[in-house]
C-alpha cells in the first residue's frame, strides 16, 4: 500500500483521543518535565500556518522528553476573554459566549488535525466560570494584601490592621499611596469603619485611584497602550482621547526590585529581558522640592500640595517634587516642566495663560502616551504663568506643561536642564528659555552636552567640584534643609487593572458609601449578568451598568452571583463593580490550573503544584515582554508570598518564535490610454513593456509563481472574462513578502495544505524553513520536497509493490553507521532546539539507507522513534506494523546512541601509479605500513595495473596515500 497520509493521520488521531494518550499524571516516579505555549485568543479567521510554528516546536520537544522517560505536562487551552468577540456582540446582538465558542470548536478541529500531544483533559478557558472564579478569587487575595518593605514581601491586610491597632501608624514601611495618615493607636481605634477602609485602601495591592486613561468613547472602554496607534484605536480606528477616570490599579511597582533581580535567574531571550529592565527602568538618583513662587492663581496655601518637608518643619510650604539622575545639574535648572494632566495645573494657570493652557491639554488628550514618549522631534509647550524657585539658589524658575512629561510617571514633574540634555535644549531654543552652562569643559553652541567629566562652574558651593563630590555635596545640603533626598527610582507605573466593557471577569467587589468592599468567598464566581445591549449606557456607565438588580444584598450575605436577580433581596443591597477584569487577569496565572484543572476547592492542590512547581519550557511571541510575561512573574511572586506556590518564578524557559510571514503574490492590470484599469493582466515578465497597476492575488491559486488561470477567473466575479498576455504560455505573478492577513490575499490555511499534503509534511515543514527564532517568509512551493521524503521514508519498509518487507537480518556496518548519526543529530538539534537542521538530517539519512536498500527492523524501528516526534503520524503507522503495541510510540525510549557505530576503523586507500590515481583499497585503519604494503601489492587491481612489472619504490602514508613507482 502507498502511503495514503489521510487514513494513516485521521486513524491515529482518533486513537489518540479515544486512549488520553498523553494524558499527565500528576503523580508518578518519573521525573517531570512541563511544556507550554501561549495560549491563544480564539479569533474568528481561525489559524493561518504561521500560528503553529511555535506550538509544533514545543510539541516535538514534549513527545522527544516522553521518549526521555519524563512525564510531560503539554496542555492546551483558550485566552477567550476578548474585545473581537465583544464588537462582534455589539454589531450583531448575539452574545460574546456563542462567539467565542464557535471560535474554540474551529481552533480545536484545527489544533487536532495537527496532531499536537496535548493532554486536553486540562484543557481551560479564561471566560468559564469555573476558571475566572479563581481569578476573582487571586484578586481578592490582593485585595487582602499590602507590601511590607521590611520583610520584602505580601503580607495580609489583617496584619496591617493589628499594627494599627497596637502602634498606630508609626513604624509601617509600606508601599503605599503618597497621602497617608500619622495616627496613634487610640485614634486609629476613634476612626469610623469607613475611614478606616478608606485609610486602608492606600496600602491594599490592588486598589482604587484616579488614573490618566486612553478612553475610547466609540468602543466604550480603557485601551492599553498597545492598542493605541496616533491617537486612534488599533481596532476599528476610532478616536482615542487621554482622560481621567477613577480606576482599579495593582500595585507592581511594589515588585520593581523582584521583578529587576529575577531576571538574572531565568533562561530568556537576553533582548526580552532587556526589554523588560527598560521598562522596570530603575534610577538611582535624588528627590528634589521646589518651593512655589505665590502668583495670583495661587493664594498662599492654596492649590499646591501640602506635604512636609523631608527631615524639616516649613510649616504650610507648597512645592513641585521632581526625581533626577542627575542632581549635579540643579543649579542649571532654567525652567520645570510638569505633565498637563498633573493636579496642580489648574491652580498654577494664571488668567493670562489659561486659553493656552486649555488649548495644549486639549491638544494633549488626543495623543495616547506612547506616542507622547515616543516623539522625540515634535517641541510644544505652554506657559503656567506660575513660578517655582530653585531650593539651593533661590532663583526664580518657571514652570510650564508639555506632553512629553507623564502624570504617572514619577512625580510627573522634570527639572529642565538646558545645557545637559537634549530635550530640555531643544524646548528652551524654541521658548527662548536660558540655557546656563555649568560645567567648565561643555559645548553648548548646538547642542546639549550631558558629560560628567570635567569642574563645575555656575553653581555656587560646588564650583570646582567633580562630578561625585558634586552629588554627594548637593544631596546632604538638600537633605540639611529638608528640600530633598538621595532616591531609587522605578519607572515602571501600577497596572491599571480595568476595563469599561462586557466581556470580561466581573470584580468581586461592591461599593458601599464610596468605597469598595468585597463579597464573601462562598459567592464566587461572580458570574456576568446578561443585559439588552453590549453598549456602555446612556448615561456613560460601562455596560454591566445596563444589568437588572445586579447587586450584592450584604444584610444576607448573598448576592445575584448565587441568587436569581431580586431573589431574596433585604433592603442593605449595594451596587457591583461595572468595571471588568483586564485581558492580562486570566493570563496571568493560568499554567498553574493546568496543573489541577478540575479542582472546584482551590485553584490548583498544593501537591500538584509542589510536584509540577513551574514551567520548564514556554513557547510564545516577544510582542507579551512588556504585558503578559511581566504581570505573569508580578502575580507568580505574589501567589508565592501567601504561600500558595512555590517558585519565585514562573517560566524557567522562554523561547520567543519568529514570525512567519507571508508571500504575496502580484497580477499586473494593463492600463489604457486613458488611464483607466482594464480586465486585461500582463505577465510579470512583460510588465515593463506595458503601463500597468498591480494587485493582489490570492496566493492559493498561484503554484511556483504560475497562477492557474481558470481558478483566477471563478475567483472573483470582476475577474470572469478576464484576458491575459501570457510569456512561454504561462502567467508568473510577482513576488513581495509582507506581514500575513487577508486583505492582503496570502493567508496560508492550514487546513488546505493537511488536505493536500497531511499534518506530518505540515509539521517538518514548518521547522525546515529555517532556525525557530528567526522570521521567514511562508513559501508553499518547497512543501512537495518534505512530502516526497515522508513517501521515500515509507518505501523503506515496502518492497517495490508497497507490500510491508522488513528483514531480521543484521544490519552492516553502514547502516548502523547512517542511524547512529541520525540518532546523535536528532537528539543534539532538539536540545538545543534546532528543529530545522534535523529535517535536512532526515533527508540525509533516509537517502544513505535507500542506496544501502536497507530494511533491516533492527534500523529502521530505531529510525520510526527517532523520527516520531516530528512526524508522529507515520510513525505510529509504522511502528504497530514493525509488530509493536498500537499507539505505543510515545512510552518507547529514544534510541541509545552508540559512538562506537561512527568510528572509522578502515580507509580507502587511494592508490596511484607514478602519481596518477587509479584505483581504491579498503584496509584496516589499525594496519602497519608494512602490512598496507603487502596488502595493496596483493589485491587484484593493482596486479593489473602492474601487469606483471614489479616495483621500483612503494610510497606508503598511513591513513593518507599509497603511490606506487614502476
Amino acid at each position: 500500500m502507498d502511503y495514503q497520509f489521510k487514513d494513516i493521520e485521521q486513524k491515529w488521531q482518533q486513537f489518540w483521543a479515544d486512549h488520553k494518550t498523553f494524558r499527565a499524571e500528576n503523580k508518578t516516579s518519573k521525573p517531570k518535565y512541563y511544556v507550554l505555549d501561549m495560549f491563544p485568543y480564539p479569533s474568528g479567521a481561525g489559524l493561518h500556518v504561521g500560528h503553529p510554528l511555535g506550538y509544533i516546536a514545543s510539541d516535538i520537544f514534549a513527545r522527544y522528553k516522553r521518549l526521555k522517560g519524563f512525564n510531560v505536562l503539554h496542555p492546551m487551552g483558550y485566552d477567550s476573554f476578548g474585545l473581537p468577540a465583544e464588537q462582534y456582540a455589539i454589531q450583531t446582538g448575539q452574545h460574546p459566549s456563542v462567539t467565542t465558542e464557535d471560535n474554540i470548536a474551529t481552533y480545536r478541529r484545527q489544533l487536532d488535525q495537527i496532531g499536537f500531544s496535548f493532554d486536553w483533559d486540562r484543557e481551560v478557558r479564561t471566560s468559564s466560570p469555573d476558571y475566572y472564579k479563581w481569578t476573582q478569587w487571586i484578586f481578592m487575595q490582593l485585595f487582602n494584601s499590602y507590601y511590607d518593605k521590611d520583610a520584602d514581601k505580601a503580607e495580609s491586610i489583617a496584619k496591617l490592621v493589628a499594627h494599627f491597632e497596637s502602634n498606630g501608624s508609626a513604624g509601617i514601611n509600606a508601599v503605599c499611596d503618597e497621602e497617608i495618615l500619622s495616627f496613634t493607636a487610640a485614634e486609629w481605634k476613634a476612626f469610623t469603619p469607613e475611614q478606616q477602609q478608606a485609610e486602608l485602601l492606600k496600602y491594599r495591592l490592588t486598589y482604587l485611584r484616579e488614573s490618566t486613561v486612553n478612553w475610547c468613547a466609540a468602543l466604550g472602554t480603557v485601551l492599553a497602550n498597545d492598542e493605541v496607534k496616533d491617537g486612534f484605536s488599533e481596532r476599528g480606528g476610532y478616536p482615542v482621547e487621554q482622560k481621567k477616570m477613577m480606576q482599579w490599579s495593582m500595585r507592581i511597582t511594589a515588585y520593581a526590585q523582584r521583578l529587576l533581580t529575577g531576571l538574572d535567574t531565568i533562561d530568556w531571550p537576553e533582548p526580552l529581558k532587556e526589554m523588560q529592565r527598560n521598562w522596570i527602568g530603575k534610577s538611582v538618583g535624588a528627590s528634589v522640592r521646589f518651593p512655589l513662587s505665590l502668583t495670583p492663581a495661587l493664594s498662599e496655601g492654596e492649590g499646591a500640595k501640602k506635604v512636609a518637608p523631608i527631615g524639616g518643619d516649613l510649616e504650610g510650604a507648597s512645592y513641585i517634587e521632581v526625581f533626577t539622575t542627575r542632581v549635579d545639574t540643579v543649579f542649571g535648572v532654567s525652567f520645570l516642566v510638569i505633565a498637563p494632566e498633573h493636579e496642580l495645573v489648574a491652580e498654577l494657570t494664571t488668567p493670562e495663560q489659561k486659553a493656552d493652557i486649555d488649548a495644549y491639554i486639549a491638544q494633549t488628550k488626543k495623543k495616547s502616551e506612547l506616542d507622547r514618549m515616543s516623539d522625540t522631534k515634535t517641541v510644544s509647550g505652554a506657559f503656567t504663568g506660575s513660578y517655582v524657585t530653585n531650593p539651593l539658589n533661590g532663583d526664580k524658575i518657571p514652570v510650564w506643561i508639555a506632553d512629553y512629561v507623564l502624570a504617572g510617571y514619577g512625580t510627573g514633574a522634570v527639572m529642565a536642564v538646558p545645557s545637559g540634555d537634549q530635550r530640555d535644549f531643544l524646548f528652551a531654543k524654541h521658548f527662548n528659555l536660558p540655557i546656563i552652562p555649568i560645567i567648565d569643559i561643555q559645548n553648548i553652541e548646538v547642542e546639549a552636552d550631558p558629560t560628567k567629566e570635567g569642574k563645575y562652574i555656575n553653581s555656587d558651593f560646588i564650583n570646582g567640584l567633580g562630578y561625585k563630590e558634586a552629588t554627594a555635596a548637593v544631596v546632604a545640603k538638600l537633605e540639611e534643609l529638608g528640600l530633598g533626598k538621595a532616591k531609587v527610582n522605578f519607572r515602571m507605573r501600577d497596572a491599571i487593572f480595568g476595563r469599561q466593557r462586557y466581556w470580561g471577569e466581573p470584580v468581586p467587589v461592591y461599593f458601599k458609601g464610596g468605597l469598595p468592599y468585597l463579597i464573601e468567598e462562598k459567592h464566587l464566581p461572580l458570574l456576568l449578568p446578561e443585559i439588552d445591549k453590549y453598549l456602555p449606557t446612556e448615561s456613560g456607565e460601562p455596560p454591566l451598568g445596563r444589568a437588572t438588580d445586579w447587586s450584592y444584598n450584604a444584610e444576607e450575605g448573598s448576592g445575584s452571583s448565587s441568587l436569581s436577580f431580586g431573589e431574596g433581596r433585604g433592603e442593605a443591597s449595594y451596587a457591583y463593580e461595572l468595571s471588568t477584569m483586564p485581558g492580562w487577569a486570566g493570563s496571568s496565572w493560568y499554567w498553574y490550573r493546568y496543573m489541577d484543572a478540575h479542582n472546584d476547592k482551590e485553584f490548583a492542590s498544593r501537591e500538584a503544584i509542589e510536584y509540577w512547581k513551574d514551567v520548564d519550557l514556554y513557547i510564545g511571541g516577544s510582542e507579551h515582554a512588556t504585558g503578559h510575561l511581566l504581570y505573569s512573574r508580578f502575580w507568580n511572586k505574589f501567589l508565592k508570598d501567601i504561600g500558595k506556590v512555590v517558585e519565585e518564578e514562573p517560566f524557567k524557559k522562554l523561547i520567543n518564535q519568529g514570525m512567519i510571514q507571508g508571500r504575496s503574490n502580484f497580477i499586473y492590470r494593463l492600463i489604457d490610454e486613458e488611464g483607466k484599469g482594464t480586465n486585461t493582466f500582463v505577465s510579470h515578465g512583460l510588465i515593463k513593456e506595458y503601463k500597468t497597476s498591480p494587485l493582489h492575488v490570492d496566493v492559493n491559486i498561484v503554484e511556483n509563481e504560475v497562477l492557474n488561470l481558470n481558478k483566477f477567473k471563478a475567483w472573483r466575479e470582476d475577474f470572469a472574462n478576464a484576458e491575459f498576455i501570457l510569456e512561454n504560455g504561462k502567467y508568473i505573478c510577482g513576488v513581495e513578502v509582507e506581514k500575513m492577513s487577508k486583505s492582503k490575499f496570502n493567508v496560508v490555511n492550514p487546513d488546505d495544505l493537511i488536505a493536500r499534503y497531511g499534518a506530518d509534511t505540515l509539521r517538518m515543514y514548518e521547522m525546515f524553513l529555517g532556525p525557530l527564532e528567526q522570521s521567514k517568509p511562508w513559501n508553499t512551493n518547497g512543501i512537495e520536497g518534505v512530502f516526497k521524503f515522508l513517501r521515500k521514508f515509507w518505501k523503506l519498509f515496502h518492497d517495490a509493490d508497497f507490500n510491508f518487507n522488513v528483514s531480521d537480518e543484521a544490519p552492516t556496518k553502514a547502516e548502523l553507521k547512517s542511524l547512529h548519526k541520525i540518532i546523535q543529530k536528532v537528539e543534539q538539534d532538539i536540545e538545543r532546539f534546532s528543529f530545522n537542521t534535523s529535517v535536512s538530517s532526515f533527508m540525509i539519512a533516509v537517502n544513505e539507507l535507500t542506496d544501502l536498500k536497507c530494511n533491516k527492523r533492527a534500523i529502521l524501528q530505531e529510525l520510526v522513534i527517532t523520527l516520531a516526534p516530528y512526524a508522529p503520524h507515520i510513525s505510529e503507522e509504522l511502528w504497530t506494523l514493525l509488530g509493536n503495541p498500537a499507539g505505543s510510540t510515545s512510552t518507547a525510549a529514544y534510541p541509545k546512541f552508540n559512538p562506537a557505530y561512527l568510528v572509522e576503523d578502515e580507509f580507502s586507500y587511494p592508490v596511484s601509479f607514478n602519481g596518477k590515481m587509479k584505483t581504491n583499497v579498503s584496509l584496516s585503519l589499525t594496519m602497519e605500513v608494512a602490512d598496507i604494503e603487502a596488502a595493496i601489492l596483493a589485491n587484484a587491481d593493482v596486479q593489473k595495473y602492474l601487469d606483471g612489472k614489479a616495483p621500483k619504490k612503494v610510497i606508503v602514508v598511513k591513513g593518507r596515500i599509497v603511490n606506487i613507482v614502476i
